[in-house]
């Protein structure tokens, strides 16, 4: 019984260690147009994760179609260079294919998406979570394809005519580039696209 109870105390031990070695904790990078920037190392890899998280002076409901409508997507990072909609089913699913235009002499990437909504009608929250969808598009010549991938936009009504807005997510740029690199940049993405919706959605 002793020895039992002891190998028990053991597992517990190591399923305790082993917790704490692999949570994780947001740090806060910096804040800029309303929009408060953290990132945090992504579990077994050297590249980070990112969220941000933003107020916005609007109704939670015109954010959010904002961000889900796929055929309306100037606002989105200013290296895409094409988006193809493959499907589009509104406030439920979508799928689509992008290219990446990246400065020379970096290769240009692609990535094809899978995207899934969910409407809580209890809270009003509204979840868009995106993830790679492999097979979608052949893979082409002088493209490097982007298979880990996952963004999660979070949308909470706050009150009448404010939105409590969080993107978080984590790309892996696959290739040649360096993490450290990555993780320098990492947060311009989430930054350009949540001032710009911010910008848009307190200017009407």
């Amino acid at each position: 019984m002793r020895h039992y109870r002891f190998r028990l105390f053991i597992l517990f031990l190591i399923l305790a260690l082993s917790l704490s070695a692999t949570a994780q904790s947001w740090n806060f990078i910096r804040e800029k147009d309303g929009v408060k920037l953290y990132t945090q190392k992504e579990t077994g890899k050297s590249l980070k994760s990112y969220k941000g998280v933003a107020d916005i002076k609007a109704p939670a409901d015109k954010v959010f179609a904002l961000i889900e409508d796929v055929n309306h997507t100037e606002w989105w990072d200013k290296n895409l260079n094409q988006i193809k909609v493959m499907l589009y089913e509104k406030n439920k699913r979508a799928r689509y294919y992008l290219i990446y235009d990246l400065p020379w002499p970096v290769t240009d990437r692609d990535l094809c998406v899978d995207v899934k909504v969910t409407i809580d009608p209890v809270t009003g929250e509204s979840k868009l979570t995106a993830s790679p969808l492999p097979g979608l598009v052949p893979a082409r010549a002088g493209m490097i394809r982007i298979t880990e991938y996952r963004q999660t936009w979070t949308v909470r009504p706050t009150g009448k005519n404010q939105a409590h807005v969080e993107l978080e997510g984590f790309v892996d740029p696959a290739g040649s580039i360096p993490d450290w690199i990555c993780n320098m940049i990492i947060v311009d993405s989430p930054l350009k696209a949540m001032s710009e919706i911010r910008r848009r959605m307190e200017k009407q």
